[in-house]
């Protein structure tokens, strides 16, 4: 998206990767290449990205959604009041309000997750239950770094991925990345 998040009357390019970043471009004007005014890594692939006035006139925001089905908001808005030596921060009415109630929201939604869990356990050891896989999608990509004459795998699914399973019929050379967290095992492989 293009949009003047910085106000200066010029409109910054808005990014969203595959990788999680979020980028903000600006200097289109001049010759030289745009400039990286601003960056910020979510956990998964950024599907959509939108600048605008969205939580509060006056203060510009971007928003992201995510693979999953997360938003994100990126605000202009100072989340953040600094007070003098002893001196206390002290909330709005307003604050305090939307504090309680998300608080008030928090505690309902934990109860509502116990009672559905006893639900679960209840239902899965009666006589009649059935139990399935469930189903959901996978995204995937496999794409070529030609810098370094390398492969890039990425799978995103919706639920924890415990393991990964890569079989090859030819020798295959697993290079670690900044943002793998994974324990990589090795295994010979059964020529028949």
């Amino acid at each position: 998206d293009s949009f003047d998040i910085l106000g200066d009357g010029v409109k910054e390019l808005l990014v969203g990767r595959d990788d999680g970043v979020l980028e903000i471009y600006n200097n289109f004007g001049s010759a030289d290449d745009p400039v990286l005014r601003y960056d910020h890594a979510l956990p998964e692939s950024i599907a959509s990205i939108q600048g605008g006035c969205v939580g509060k006139d006056g203060y510009d925001e971007i928003l992201a959604a995510t693979y999953s089905g997360w938003l994100t908001g990126l605000t202009t808005e100072p989340v953040h009041r600094e007070g003098g030596s002893g001196e206390e921060l002290k909330l709005s009415q307003e604050m305090q309000s939307k504090i309680s109630s998300l608080r008030n929201e928090l505690e309902h939604l934990q109860i509502k997750v116990l009672q559905e869990r006893e639900k679960y356990q209840q239902s899965s050891q009666s006589s009649t239950a059935v139990s399935s896989v469930p189903a959901f999608s996978v995204n995937d990509k496999f794409t070529l770094n030609k810098d370094d004459a390398s492969y890039s795998l990425i799978l995103e699914v919706q639920t924890a991925i415990d393991n990964v399973l890569v079989q090859s019929d030819v020798p295959v050379d697993l290079l670690d990345v900044d943002k793998n967290s994974a324990v990589v095992s090795f295994s010979s492989c059964d020529s028949e």
